[in-house]
């Protein structure tokens, strides 16, 4: 296959993520090593350059060799451009989309893909009436700790699941610049809750009944700096999505409970994992626990003899799967990974969130 010209708008922190996939060790890095299969560049794409409205940047970018248009016009204008990434506030991302794909350009936004579901429709629109590629990159489908925690959902050792709980957490509040503002898109919701959402409609193959949802407010007034997201499915599963900014110790990033076993992880690195499986129910006489105050024996450890344990799936997934499946679905080779209906269920969702907070109760989804 003919490798794809893409170019990259916007040359801050994501955008540099994806020169970095696409050129290997061809750019300067930052220190960021790129995966070792990409070490020499992307096997499906090259990168025709950059742009971004701060010239700072596009001298950056100049100097560490790459391309850096004048402007985005001269950038649609170029016929050699197959795909433009954007990676530019959030609140950016429709216009940009619509007048690329306008141009002829196949689109790539980074999440979220916007502000809304009434402006995703208009995207979806404009990819459908100028015959273009677009998509969402969410790249966390590929995160290992998330996939392994898929595989043992779907194993069925832990019996029937009935609560997963996913967060993110830590200390450095939001993100500065355009993510403290709400007219940009800024907020916990739109940065992580975005992926953490994704992740579970990837897990749970289900519809969804209903949504709660608190976002705390606790160093942004303006938009939230964290939130605690509880959905529920059709069979009753409890899905916890929580993001914090102001964590200084942390959660476990997964905890996973079913009738038989229970799955938990600390950290984004699958070896703070394990689960147990639930061996028989003949343990004997349980000895309890004695406090200062009483004693339990409900809340006694299980005897070790009785529990199986294992360690979390070993994977190796590769992000770049992203890119080449983007390339195979403009030749018409394969069906887009990260399709339409994915994007506006997890823009719906967000919505969903957004009006819990504010109604202060649930509020019904998919019935």
């Amino acid at each position: 296959m003919e490798k794809k010209n893409v170019v990259v708008i916007g040359y801050g922190g994501m955008g540099g993520w994806h020169t970095r996939m696409i050129c290997g060790n061809k750019v300067e890095n930052d220190g960021y090593k790129p995966p070792e299969n990409l070490e020499n560049g992307s096997d499906v794409v090259n990168l025709k350059g950059i742009y971004d409205i701060k010239p700072e940047r596009c001298e950056l970018a100049e100097k560490r060799g790459l391309h850096a248009y004048s402007s985005f016009e001269e950038v649609l204008a170029d016929p050699e451009v197959d795909i433009l990434t954007l990676a530019v506030p959030n609140d950016c991302h429709k216009e940009l989309a619509i007048r690329a794909m306008a141009a002829g350009k196949n689109v790539i936004s980074e999440k979220p893909v916007t502000l809304s579901s009434a402006d995703l429709q208009e995207m979806f629109d404009a990819s459908e009436k100028y015959g273009k590629l677009f998509t969402v990159h969410q790249n966390r489908r590929w995160d290992a700790d998330f996939l392994a925690m898929k595989e043992v959902y779907e194993s069925g050792k832990l019996g029937y699941v009935f609560n997963i709980e996913s967060r993110v957490h830590g200390s450095r509040g939001i993100p500065g610049d355009w993510r403290q503002r709400k007219v940009h898109g800024g907020g916990m919701m739109l940065d992580w809750g975005v992926h953490l959402i994704d992740q579970m409609l990837m897990m749970i193959p289900e519809k969804v009944s209903t949504v709660y949802a608190k976002m705390d407010h606790i160093t942004n007034d303006e938009v939230d700096d964290g939130f605690k997201m509880d959905v529920t499915f059709e069979s009753g599963l409890v899905y916890r999505i929580e993001v914090g900014t102001t964590n200084f110790i942390n959660l476990p990033r997964w905890y996973m409970q079913g009738v038989v076993g229970t799955a938990l992880m600390q950290t984004f690195d699958t070896h703070t994992g394990e689960y147990v499986v639930y061996r028989n129910d003949d343990e004997g006489e349980v000895k309890p626990v004695v406090t200062a105050a009483g004693l339990t024996k409900t809340m006694a450890p299980r005897k070790p003899s009785s529990l199986d344990h294992y360690e979390m799936p070993e994977l190796s997934p590769d992000v770049h799967d992203f890119y080449r499946n983007v390339c195979k679905a403009i030749d018409g080779k394969e069906t887009q990974i990260v399709t339409h209906p994915q994007m506006m269920r997890v823009m719906k969702l967000m919505e969903a969130a957004f009006e819990s907070d504010k109604l202060g109760r649930p509020v019904a989804f998919e019935k």
